[in-house]
């Protein structure tokens, strides 16, 4: 949350100036507030795990955030109960007319088809249009922001010559940036993906801008010029335990992966993982929560 102080206090240039985010009185007495609107699309198979690895993320801010989930109906999910989807998701007929401050779109396993074999690749599309016009800011997650890239920006995802698994350092190339205010200049992060999106492209494109990258792993972090729309390349929301699920996952379909990188103590798969993650991610969500959607959407809703 912002300091309040009062307008015109000497401290408030030297506080903007090191990237520390001050709220005049003058703006605070004309701040509504309400609860946040978030609607999270979860693409992943272990849809229950991917909530929980979510919400504890974006409940640890002082928010009131407003959580609903949406499901595509043009897949159907083999790894979530059928009873759990009718009760907690919606599907997109049902948020068609309705307008969120937020919008979160998860990575999925499908990254080595084409977008176009995806089999829900035209209603994601679709939604991904919607999102503009009735989402405040949206967050995509590694493959949904690969997606969300080639079909807005037509950037093309390349195929690695194998995974990318594990714990990688990645660097903060705009310190400035209010998604990054309060992070180190360097910052730990899992990744687990087959493909990449990478730096050249997105500069290329005037109305990206690259925030974060990874001289092992790539590009980390993007946005939209117009700061509504972010792309994160990683998993900062990955349990210390998801990447070893995922490693001995692979070992028994006898896919014979790497170790993830700088995960395992001492690099090996029969000691503990270590956790080094966590503070930058939670630093990650609610960066994005306070700064691009509490502090800037609408009090009411699809009048910007």
């Amino acid at each position: 949350m912002p300091i309040k102080i009062q307008d015109g206090l000497p401290a408030q240039e030297i506080l903007e100036n090191e990237n520390i985010f001050v709220m005049t009185e003058h703006r605070a007495i004309h701040q509504d507030i309400r609860p946040l609107r978030l609607l999270i699309l979860n693409l992943m198979p272990t849809k229950i795990v991917t909530e929980t690895q979510l919400l504890r993320k974006l409940s640890n801010t002082p928010l009131q955030i407003e959580v609903e989930f949406l499901q595509v109906t043009s897949h159907v999910s083999k790894n979530t109960d059928k009873s759990h989807l009718e009760t907690f998701y919606k599907t997109f007929a049902d948020v068609r007319d309705s307008h969120f401050d937020g919008l979160i779109v998860t990575g999925a396993p499908v990254e080595q088809l084409e977008f176009a074999e995806v089999d829900y690749w035209d209603e994601l599309c679709e939604i991904l249009d919607w999102a503009d016009l009735n989402v405040h800011s949206t967050l995509h997650i590694c493959w949904g922001a690969q997606a969300a890239l080639f079909h807005r920006y037509g950037v093309q995802k390349r195929e690695l010559l194998k995974k990318l698994s594990g714990v990688y350092t990645n660097h903060v190339l705009k310190p400035t940036s209010p998604l990054f205010r309060g992070f180190d200049d360097y910052f730990t992060a899992p990744h687990s993906r087959y493909t990449e999106v990478v730096p050249e492209d997105i500069l290329a494109c005037p109305d990206l801008e690259l925030l974060a990258d990874s001289e092992q792993a790539g590009v980390f972090a993007v946005k939209s010029e117009d700061s509504r729309r972010f792309y994160i390349m990683g998993h900062p929301e990955y349990d210390a335990e998801t990447l070893s699920l995922e490693y001995f996952r692979d070992v028994s379909t006898g896919i014979n992966p790497d170790i993830p990188a700088d995960y395992f103590e001492d690099n090996d798969p029969t000691k503990p993982p270590r956790s080094t993650w966590r503070s930058a991610a939670q630093l990650l969500y609610t960066n994005w929560l306070n700064y691009y959607v509490y502090q800037s959407t609408p009090f009411a809703l699809g009048r910007e």
